[in-house]
């Protein structure tokens, strides 16, 4: 059995030279937008309305 992956992409939007995408923290349920435009890139934790981080309780899942 391999290390199981700290993190999961649940979600990937993209075009031609950039793209977007939400992670989620196996450890802790936090998701993480990301967003890279050629060369660049950038993560931050997505917050809800009430300024908190979104949390998200990931099934088991086999990768």
């Amino acid at each position: 059995m391999g290390k199981e992956k700290r993190f999961v992409r649940v979600y990937k939007e993209s075009s031609i030279g950039e793209s977007n995408e939400v992670w989620v923290d196996r450890t802790s349920g936090v998701n993480y937008f990301y967003h890279s435009s050629g060369y660049g890139g950038g993560l931050t934790p997505l917050l809800g309305a009430d300024g908190r981080p979104l949390v998200t309780r990931l099934m088991d899942t086999e990768d």
